[in-house]
């Protein structure tokens, strides 16, 4: 994001990154095992057949020692005939009216699809206890925690008694901030404007830090309080993975009014040239993609407090919107499965790291926030190029001039190198290629380059040399004219934030529609 930042510097307060909305599960995980039900049902001395009778029993316990009765004793219990109905709003209607201040704020009560247990028959006629889906009550608690305010905690009444919590980062920031007396302005879970914007990047830094094994323990406690003495002797912790996370970043400019002519401009050339590599590339995909590659769906929404397009690939998303003064770019993450990290095996921690999925534990968490941060800044160092005000003039004419190549270590005068000219067939290949996303990640190659530049496959043994040769021609042209960096001890290069504004400008003057050009020139 230093791109982007060194852009903007003059229109931009502050910036914020971490995590927005975590959804949590827990899960008895010995229960989803073939035989997990029934090693229970054995335990505890009770027939398969008498399953239901038992169960049932089991959900009187549970919902006798839950916060059920002391929310009706504080008129802050409903029930709720549809699962349709917004859960969200109905606790802040309840807060309101009862002016809630900290600490339990209602439960509700619901019947909703879930995955449980019922008996059933098997091939010999035997009954046995299985897996499916079906419906039962859950219970939402809501509170205003003293450490992560607004949240809430679902529990599932009949077996396997799953959990889930929902919580915001930037809710719990809002928390910190009180806590430590840091002034801001705030509007729904965006901060317009804040007194120490490092400040407050540091307390959500903080929260990375967080025993979340430990936290979310404690929550189950709460709502929860049976557990494990109702399963006994079978005595199972509760396993706990992230069902969703999204990591924001939002920029703060100083007013709407410099943000809104920037991000009408992103939005359109987001939406006609942001495709399904780009996308790939800003979450951080740096193999070759040539066949096969995932749809992208991208969806565009306006609104009275802002805009917004969202671009899907299979369960995750990564959208771009404003909200009055703030550009927010934000990733989602539905399932981990579709995105690698650098890491270690768990069974074998002291090897070395490598490319591997993303888990659903708690453990990768920093892993998540790390692709998250790492993908919006990526998406908007994309945007840079795209915001360009000087005449293509002042971009394009020093590169149409010779320049001294790069000399290395020798003391020998360096060569002038050939000016480029952005408009001819070969200097307009070499430009594209190297601004490709893809190279954002890990840098490009002589031999990434020769693939771009040279499609087919070679003639004779000779000729792969000689396209290597000529890339490495064209490689020391354009570090000539800077449009490219070397990265130290490597063979690889980049593509710095300055030189691709100028490459964006270039390609699409190549690509524009003369009667436009002209028309908007007048």
């Amino acid at each position: 994001m230093k791109g982007f930042l060194q852009r903007f510097a003059l229109f931009v307060c502050g910036v914020l990154q971490g995590f927005d909305r975590l959804v949590f599960k827990g899960r008895l995980q010995r229960l989803y095992c073939p035989e997990g039900m029934h090693t229970l049902l054995a335990l505890q001395h009770v027939p398969r057949g008498e399953f239901k009778t038992y169960a049932a029993g089991v959900t009187t316990k549970l919902l006798a020692a839950s916060l059920v009765s002391q929310a009706k004793k504080m008129q802050r219990f409903r029930y709720l005939n549809s699962s349709n109905v917004s859960k969200e709003e109905t606790a802040r209607e309840i807060a309101a009216a009862h002016r809630v201040k900290e600490g339990l704020v209602c439960v509700l009560q619901c019947l909703e699809p879930c995955w449980t247990f019922q008996k059933r028959k098997n091939a010999d006629d035997d009954w046995e206890i299985r897996g499916e889906s079906g419906r039962c009550s859950h219970l939402y608690h809501y509170f205003l925690h003293p450490k992560f305010g607004w949240m809430y905690v679902r529990l599932q009444t009949w077996f396997p008694f799953d959990i889930q919590v929902g919580i915001n980062g930037r809710e719990w920031l809002a928390r910190q901030m009180d806590q430590h007396g840091l002034k801001y302005e705030r509007s729904d879970n965006k901060f317009l404007w804040i007194e120490d914007w490092q400040h407050a990047q540091e307390l959500l830094s903080e929260q990375l830090q967080t025993d979340w094994g430990h936290e979310l323990d404690i929550l189950q406690k709460q709502v929860h309080p049976l557990h494990p003495r109702l399963l006994a002797p079978m005595r199972l912790p509760y396993n706990w993975t992230v069902f969703q996370s999204e990591w924001a970043t939002d920029v703060a400019f100083a007013s709407e009014e410099m943000l809104q002519p920037y991000m009408d401009r992103w939005l359109r050339q987001a939406f006609l040239n942001h495709h399904t590599i780009d996308v790939l590339r800003f979450l951080g995909r740096s193999e070759r993609i040539t066949k096969n590659a995932p749809h992208l769906e991208t969806s565009f929404y306006d609104r009275f407090d802002g805009k917004r397009i969202k671009h899907w690939l299979y369960e995750n998303s990564l959208k771009l919107y404003s909200h009055h003064n703030i550009l927010r770019s934000e990733v989602t993450i539905n399932n981990p499965y579709r995105i690698m990290v650098l890491r270690r095996a768990q069974n074998d921690p002291k090897f070395a790291p490598l490319w591997r999925v993303l888990r659903r534990g708690i453990i990768d968490l920093p892993h998540r926030a790390e692709v998250g941060k790492q993908a919006n800044e990526r998406h908007l160092d994309a945007l840079v190029s795209l915001a360009e005000t000087r005449p293509l003039k002042e971009l394009a004419e020093p590169l149409t001039r010779r320049a001294p190549a790069p000399n290395g270590k020798s003391a020998k005068p360096a060569r002038q190198g050939r000016g480029l000219n952005p408009l001819a067939a070969e200097d307009g290949a070499l430009l594209a290629a190297i601004s490709d996303p893809k190279w954002m990640i890990q840098g490009l190659r002589n031999r990434d380059v020769v693939s771009c530049l040279y499609p087919q496959q070679a003639e004779s043994a000779a000729e792969p040399r000689r396209r290597s040769a000529h890339v490495t021609y064209l490689l020391r042209l354009l570090r000539a004219h800077g449009l490219l960096e070397k990265i130290g001890g490597t063979h690889r290069y980049q593509v710095p934030a300055a030189a691709r504004i100028k490459i964006q400008a270039l390609l699409a003057v190549r690509n524009v529609n003369t009667d436009e050009l002209t028309s908007k020139a007048a």
